[in-house]
């Protein structure tokens, strides 16, 4: 996309105008249930089905195959790839059950001219029978794997509910929601990261991306947030927060290796809503991340851009530029948000970025679970479900 040109939107009305609140797309509704994976790759669900049944055609077309062809030609081959098949497809008991049943139809097949036994018959039933017995034994293997795997994935399941737990849902009068979405299918917690704080001095939130992947990342993830916690509490003024949080990554940089302790930074917003006071206002510290949006109740957004440019977190060697807040009106009726540049610059098959500020103009959402429901299917269709970077998304609303 060239500088300045705007993606056109699926939204967009023939007079080229945006409608206020465009019906959602099939599939775009908060209400509607998660693709599945298969779905998401674009394979459809009875691909499976036929491939769960493959083992029985196999042994079927063996059979045939043997009943139309002279006694020179085996249908070994098709006997011995059926519970190869079926073994990490099907449950052990299927396995068994389908090398018994192949074993039966080498029996019978090799025995239709008459009761005679002789080396190549032997052979090609103790073939058959030695492939099923190793069928079981890869699923058995597979199945502890599978096991292995499921615990993995409950303990990077508990890892995010610690490092990165979903605030509730209504906060010192705020609707609140968030979500984290990989990139990495199976993955669970990457670099990005949100947090939300209600501390004496108001509801404050932040949303980062932390350079880099792997677990490094994930360690600084929380270190981040740590940091944010203690210091939301303790300190009196947003740009407090900053300064404390920049401290934090110096300290961590200190016991990193390799280019990660030069070179490791956090792109971060902070925000500050006060508690009470009509309307209010919403104080931004941006620290070189993409700046939120706001979107009224209306349908009109706004983008809520720091008066002065700052560094990411952990960069102070090369500068120290004071943080200052940028103060802006927060109405009710009105939905904050902030998010990662998984979001932003998650491309089309085109190379085309997904662009927020042009997809949510003119619409208007309920609630902000609603917001990010939409929000994340509409970057998981945009980029054909292949994205290449984690998203955590934060939504505030004042009702």
């Amino acid at each position: 996309m060239r500088p300045g040109e705007l993606e056109e939107s699926p939204y967009a009305r023939a007079d080229g105008r945006l409608p206020r609140d465009p019906a959602p797309a099939p599939g775009l509704g908060a209400d509607r249930a998660p693709l599945s994976p298969d779905r998401r790759r674009g394979r459809r669900p009875t691909s499976r089905t036929l491939a769960r049944a493959l083992p029985a055609l196999l042994i079927a077309a063996g059979v045939g195959y043997d009943l139309l062809t002279p006694r020179a030609f085996t249908a070994v081959p098709f006997f011995t790839a059926a519970p190869l098949i079926a073994a990490p497809l099907s449950s052990l008991r299927t396995t068994l059950l389908t090398g018994l049943a192949a074993l039966v139809a080498t029996v019978v097949v090799c025995t239709q001219f008459g009761p005679a036994v002789d080396v190549h018959t032997i052979t090609e039933i103790v073939t058959v029978a030695t492939v099923a017995v190793l069928a079981a034994a890869i699923n058995r293997v597979l199945r502890l794997g599978d096991q292995r795997l499921a615990s993995a994935r409950e303990i990077a399941e508990a890892a995010q509910r610690a490092v990165l737990p979903e605030p509730d849902d209504r906060i010192a009068g705020f609707d609140i929601a968030a979500r984290y979405e990989a990139a990495q299918e199976g993955a669970f917690i990457g670099g990005d990261l949100y947090a939300v704080q209600d501390s004496p001095h108001g509801v404050r939130l932040i949303v980062g991306d932390v350079r880099g992947k792997g677990m490094g990342a994930v360690a600084a993830v929380a270190v981040v947030i740590g940091a944010f916690r203690e210091a939301a509490e303790q300190e009196t003024t947003l740009e407090a927060v900053a300064a404390r949080l920049e401290r934090a990554l110096a300290r961590e940089g200190t016991r990193r290796d390799g280019i990660d302790a030069f070179e490791g930074f956090t792109t971060a917003v902070l925000a500050e809503l006060p508690h009470g006071g009509g309307d209010g206002v919403v104080r931004i510290v941006n620290r070189g991340h993409p700046p939120p949006l706001l979107l009224h109740d209306d349908g009109t957004l706004r983008t809520l851009a720091a008066h002065e440019p700052a560094l990411p977190l952990g960069m102070a060697d090369l500068g120290l530029w004071p943080d200052r807040a940028t103060e802006s009106g927060f109405p009710s009726g009105a939905t904050l948000l902030l998010y990662t540049d998984g979001l932003s610059e998650a491309r089309d098959a085109h190379g085309r970025f997904y662009d927020p500020l042009r997809r949510l103009a003119g619409r208007r959402f309920p609630d902000p679970r609603s917001l990010l429901g939409r929000l994340a299917a509409e970057v998981r269709r945009h980029s054909g479900g292949g994205m290449t970077d984690d998203m955590a998304l934060l939504a505030v609303r004042r009702p």
